[in-house]
This record gives C-alpha cells, sequence and structure tokens, in this order.
C-alpha cells in the first residue's frame, strides 16, 4: 500500500530519487546583445558553484552556442573539470540546435556529450572576420588620422591598406588558440576520435549523425531520456538560473549611446549564428 502511495508522489518527492541539477549555456560566448545575454565566466560560475556538490550524481549541460571567445571558453571548460573532478560528479553536455566553436569547447568539458542527430557540432578552428573601408573613405574625401606609441598599436586599422606583417601577426596569433583548442578536444575526447585530425580541426561542422562517427560526440539523443536510462525513471532535473530581472538600462534602452552599442553588439551576434543558418 505504501508502495503504491508513494507512486503517487511527484519523482521529486520520493525518497532516493536521484535530482540532476541543469545548467543552460545558451547564446554566443564572450559577446551577447541585450536580448541575448553572452556565456560568460563572470555570469556562468556561480551556477556551476551551486551545481556541483557532494552527493549530486551528475550535472546537465545544456548546450546551444555558435562559439565566441576562446579565453571564455576555456575559462569555463577549466573550471567545469575542476568542480567535477572536487566532486567527483559527471557531466553530460546535450547538444541542442548548435554547439560549435566555442561551443564544442564547452561541450567537450563534459564526460560524454550527445546531440540530436541534425544538431550541428564541431567548428574546431579560430575566425576573425572585419572590413577594409580605405577605399571608401578615399571616395568621400575623407583623410584618417592616426597617432601611435608603439608601431603596431594601428594593427589591422580597417581605414588602411592591409599590411602583410600584420596579417602574419595574426595568423600567428590565432594558430596559438587553435593548437590550446585542438589539445583541450584530444585530452577530453582520448581513444574516442576516429576521423583524420586534418578534418576533425579544420574548423568544418558536421551533424549530430557525423560527428558521431567521427567520435565528436558519444550517443544521439535527448536530455531526458538518457538521464532516465542512466539514473532511473524517477530522475528529475533541477534548473540552475540566475536570480535577475529586467530593466531598461539592461535593455541597452538608456543613453543613445548605449543603444548604438547594443545595436553593434545584436548585429556581431546575429554574425555568430548565421553561420550556422540560424
Amino acid at each position: 500500500m505504501l508502495s503504491k502511495l508513494k507512486a503517487l508522489l511527484p519523482a521529486r518527492f520520493r525518497k532516493n530519487a536521484p535530482t540532476i541539477p541543469l545548467i543552460r549555456l545558451h547564446g554566443a560566448i564572450g559577446v551577447g546583445s541585450p536580448l541575448r545575454p553572452a556565456i560568460t565566466f563572470k555570469a556562468v560560475d556561480p551556477l556551476l558553484i551551486r551545481a556541483f556538490k557532494k552527493g549530486v550524481p551528475a550535472v546537465a549541460l545544456a548546450i546551444n552556442s555558435p562559439g565566441g571567445s576562446a579565453v571564455q571558453s576555456a575559462m569555463i571548460a577549466r573550471r567545469i573539470r575542476q568542480l567535477a573532478a572536487e566532486h567527483g560528479v559527471r557531466v553530460y553536455a546535450f547538444c541542442e540546435d548548435v554547439a560549435a566553436s566555442g561551443g564544442y569547447w564547452l561541450a567537450s568539458a563534459a564526460d560524454e556529450i550527445h546531440a540530436d542527430s541534425m544538431s550541428i557540432v564541431g567548428s574546431i578552428g579560430v575566425i576573425s572576420a572585419s572590413f577594409g573601408f580605405q577605399e571608401a573613405i578615399a571616395k568621400l574625401g575623407i583623410e584618417r588620422r592616426i597617432h601611435t606609441a608603439g608601431e603596431a598599436k594601428s594593427i589591422l586599422d580597417p581605414f588602411e591598406p592591409e599590411k602583410p606583417e600584420d596579417v602574419a601577426r595574426l595568423t600567428a596569433l590565432q594558430e596559438d588558440a587553435h593548437a590550446v583548442f585542438k589539445a583541450h578536444v584530444r585530452e577530453r575526447r582520448a581513444g574516442k576520435l576516429k576521423g583524420e585530425e586534418a578534418e576533425l580541426f579544420s574548423g568544418a561542422f558536421w551533424s549530430g549523425q557525423r560527428a558521431l562517427d567521427l567520435g565528436l560526440i558519444d550517443g544521439l539523443g535527448h536530455m531526458a531520456e538518457v538521464l532516465r536510462a542512466r539514473y532511473g525513471k524517477d530522475m528529475t532535473l533541477k534548473p540552475v538560473e540566475p536570480a535577475q530581472g529586467l530593466s531598461l538600462r539592461r535593455l541597452g534602452l538608456g543613453a543613445s549611446g548605449e543603444v548604438a552599442d547594443a545595436a553593434l553588439q545584436a548585429l556581431e551576434v546575429r554574425a555568430l549564428w548565421s553561420r550556422f543558418g540560424l
């Protein structure tokens, strides 16, 4: 009789029903807009601290990110591994629409990565994009005046012709970042990667099904079904979320300068997502 009564209770109230903290990592990394906040170490770290506790069976990460800052990606991934090791907690990452570039960096911090068959996964590379306006300002009769202390201070100025030495400096920086990214993936996916490194680390991205074939993820499946298979049908997910409200200033609706800055941020975020058709 008692067992029948317990079955009527919500899973979270049943004795021994495992509760798994869930952290949503949605958005571009390090760059955001007023209506699409960025994923940053500062914002995510308090959530990680709340999620990783002794006795917690696992932590779930729901990832939907086109990437962004390599530094922020590395800091967050390192913190996930630190807390997981400290508390002996297993980490599961679930890729939603996109886990690409920095988004995949975050996913590969998990012990297991799962995705939908049509998720976009990968893009293990580094990119820098800009515009050149030197001809446009010349046609408008605008004279560019810039004064620096330090010959490399105006590197890649968009209003000056591109210099080979500037491109070489940027390329070296990108190669350093790419090397760190590749080392992280090699370590976290050791023994699992099945493709050639020239392909895996080319910056290309794939569907979830192809990512599984290449060893970039561990399985196809959605969060609830995967975790219930691991921890039982009574398993419940507990979202760990920041406590914050909206305000005019947070929406970028303050001074005109803030509005302009918010618009530029929104364009940058839009460009990141648009690479993946989203």
